[in-house]
């Protein structure tokens, strides 16, 4: 090491007792010197090594940026869509992102020169790292289209398994922008065979019921990124975006035909089939969900009043077969404008949505009469299972508002796999230990009541009723055509008949109106409509009701 040798005084060597380069010892004397009034110094090189280095890394920070790449820039703008930079500056706190391994480049120096994949492959194709949203620590991962079709390669592979470790040592929620074209074959400076020792999709996996996971999908998302995506509890996906396990190179490949990458999974196919959660018109709107839902599962905020206008006493129709919109219903109970529906365009007798009720993140689940009466099919079982858990997983209270004749039966229905597909119903609901409430708005029968309930009217912490509630083992008219069977038969007259039947549906709806049933202590409580609000957020209080996996809310 070379060392500066500083004295108090300015000196003039007079004597030099060591060779220039040679080593010296501690102690010894290096030159007898006297002193003068010009100033003698070593010379110093850190300063301008540092600069050098300094400047270099500047070079190399520019290189990073969207301005080095205007073209591929403008053309993501005239698809509509943004870059990975432009999506994550929107996401995070202004200043708090930390980036990782922001220097990498493709593995491909057998290929191509170092400078040029510097240039051409920027952090190789994933930008990622921590910062906050909202104040909420994350992490965040987004594939870069404009590099390599935002492929997976081997170094950004090892990027994700630093970072999803990060996420699961320290509990931080992930929000994954899943844009690209899966595997990357051309990657040449490394010894692997077939790639199938990658550990991100078993990392990413494992963050499942640990820490939020929100997924983003924008243009292309094939094979490995829409893998990484599927694992995620809610996946928000841009109008115009394809999502597929095999993008069109594996489709050709595979001797199934040639299928533009458009057509490979549209959203519009995905948010039927229940695949994706919410659907947006761009990326900017599926940051701004991603935030609202990142606040609503962290825990509670200052809360607000439900929209005005909502008159809870109005909302179911006086003739019991009348359909309606359950979702007037939590938008009185809801605090003003804190609902996100998840799923509205699968199963839409079953609606599922998170939201806040005096500040408080709930899951509401509730049956919508206008698509089989409100009937639990297989599709809706499957679509409540799913928020049962994830209203588990994310320390979500539930509240349940039932109105529903039962299961579907039928030969066709049961073809579908119902019996297990309503076991696993049952399952998450006795899973289930965040505070549940049910509220019977309606109708409240058979074994898709108790299942809305979470398998009994005893399992929630309260299950109330309106006034307008009715229950019963099964349907009122199946129970008196099957239980009154002979009494009916017997009536030969075919207006008589009819007259005997509505008059015992009539009394069977007596015997289980919810006051009667209330006096039979098999319910809670009987509630006017306009004071259900009260009710939940006095409940929810005395449940100590959780967020966030176990935070308690104050």
């Amino acid at each position: 090491m070379e060392h500066p040798v500083v004295t108090e005084t300015s000196v003039e060597v007079v004597e030099a007792l060591v060779e220039p380069g040679q080593a010296v010892t501690m102690g010894q004397v290096l030159a007898s010197v006297a002193p003068v009034l010009v100033e003698v110094l070593v010379e110093d090189h850190v300063a301008t090594t540092t600069d050098e280095r300094l400047d270099e890394l500047r070079r190399r920070e520019a290189l990073l940026a969207d301005e080095a790449r205007p073209t591929k820039v403008a053309r993501r703008a005239e698809l509509g869509l943004r870059t990975a930079r432009e999506n994550l500056a929107d996401l995070l706190d202004e200043g708090s992102f930390v980036e990782y391994g922001r220097f990498a480049y493709a593995a491909q120096r057998a290929r191509r020169s170092e400078a040029e994949l510097i240039a051409e492959t920027p952090a190789d194709g994933l930008v990622g790292g921590i910062g906050t949203v909202n104040g909420t620590t994350v992490v965040a991962v987004s594939y870069d289209y404009m590099v390599l079709a935002g492929t997976q390669g081997q170094r950004n592979h090892a990027k994700k398994d630093r970072l999803f470790e990060l996420a699961h040592r320290h509990h931080l929620p992930v929000v994954l922008f899943a844009e690209g074209g899966g595997g990357r074959p051309g990657d040449t400076d490394t010894a692997v065979v077939t790639g199938l020792d990658t550990e991100a999709f078993a990392r990413f996996a494992a963050l499942s019921g640990h820490v939020p996971l929100l997924g983003i999908a924008a243009g292309r998302c094939f094979a490995g990124n829409a893998a990484l995506l599927g694992c995620c509890d809610v996946i928000i996906a841009v109008e115009g975006a394809s999502i597929g396990m095999g993008g069109p190179a594996m489709i050709e490949g595979g001797g199934l035909g040639i299928v533009a990458p458009d057509e490979v999974g549209p959203v519009s196919v995905h948010a039927a089939a229940g695949s994706v959660d919410v659907v947006v018109a761009d990326e900017a709107a599926a940051v701004a969900v991603a935030k609202e839902l990142l606040d609503l599962f962290v825990g509670a905020r200052p809360g607000c009043p439900p929209a005005e206008g909502v008159d809870l006493r109005t909302v179911v129709p006086a003739d019991r077969r009348r359909s309606f919109d359950p979702r007037t219903i939590i938008e009185g109970l809801v605090d003003e404008g804190s609902g996100i529906e998840l799923r509205s365009e699968f199963a839409p007798n079953m609606v599922t949505l998170v939201a806040r009720i005096d500040g408080r993140p709930v899951a509401v689940l509730a049956n919508d009469s206008r698509h089989l009466a409100g009937a639990i099919d297989g599709p809706a079982a499957d679509k409540a299972t799913w928020f049962l858990r994830l209203a588990q997983e994310r320390g979500l209270a539930l509240i349940s508002l039932i109105d529903t004749p039962g299961f579907m039966v039928g030969p066709e229905v049961e073809a579908t796999g119902l019996v297990r597909r309503v076991g696993a119903l049952f399952l998450a609901g006795s899973a289930l230990k965040v505070p549940s409430i049910a509220v019977i708005v309606r109708r409240g029968f058979g074994l898709g009541a108790q299942a809305m309930a979470t398998g009994s009217f005893v399992e929630p912490m309260a299950t109330l009723a309106w006034p307008s509630g009715e229950m019963g083992g099964m349907g009122l008219e199946g129970a008196v055509r099957l239980g009154f069977r002979r009494e009916l038969d017997a009536i030969t007259d075919e207006h008589e008949r009819a007259r005997a039947e509505t008059a015992m549906i009539a009394a069977a709806s007596e015997h289980g109106r919810a006051l009667n049933v209330a006096a039979h202590l098999e319910i809670d409580d009987v509630v006017d409509p306009a004071t259900t609000r009260r009710h939940l957020v006095a409940l929810l209080n005395a449940a100590g009701a959780t967020s966030g996996r176990g935070a308690q809310i104050s």
